[in-house]
């Protein structure tokens, strides 16, 4: 399962295909500083589009939900098939994301990225900070594609970005959108 993905996208690509689709970036007081990253890991701050009033924003937010119980990890991924999500969703912009194979570490480390585009979006859901946390999202994830199965039995959901009838902001999920690149040196 997704843990680890990498982000390069600038701020005017954000702009740019925004701007396609006829939903303006709202911006906040300035420009978020999007450095490159190779590497998000879960509880990394990490970018994410939402709707708001008047276009999308981007938001750096924290990668997983507060845990259920104490000393348990940070909910960082949730199944998706047979569920809707009428508030909370969010695009997740990667370059690329890892899938990881063995019981042991060292593990395979394998970088997968959308053919033929530099960046795309993981369909997720945010939520405001609470009692319980932070403000954060998850990933949501799918039966893995042909190219993901053979490293991993999930994976996670890949969106590109349309515009529904009342010009809500819809991520169209497609599981089998990536290929494998070159297998990555193991950092766990």
């Amino acid at each position: 399962m997704c843990n680890d993905y990498a982000n390069h996208v600038p701020w005017s690509e954000y702009v740019e295909a925004f701007s396609d689709i006829k939903l303006p970036v709202v911006l906040p007081k300035a420009a978020l500083n999007l450095e490159p990253r190779d590497d998000i890991w879960p509880t990394d701050p990490a970018p994410i589009i939402r709707r708001t009033e008047g276009g999308v924003e981007i938001a750096q937010v924290r990668w997983g939900f507060s845990p259920p119980r104490p000393k348990a990890p940070p909910v960082i991924n949730f199944r998706s098939e047979g569920r809707k999500f009428e508030r909370g969703r969010c695009l997740v912009p990667a370059s690329w994301f890892y899938e990881f194979r063995g019981a042991k570490a060292p593990k395979e480390k394998w970088r997968f990225k959308r053919a033929g585009q530099d960046w795309f979006c993981f369909a997720g859901i945010w939520r405001p900070a609470n009692a319980n946390g932070p403000e954060a999202f998850m990933l949501l994830t799918t039966e893995p594609g042909p190219d993901v199965a053979p490293i991993h039995n999930r994976q996670v959901s890949s969106s590109s970005v349309r515009t529904g009838r009342d010009g809500s902001m819809q991520a169209s999920r497609r599981p089998t959108c990536c290929t494998p690149c070159r297998k990555a040196r193991s950092s766990g």
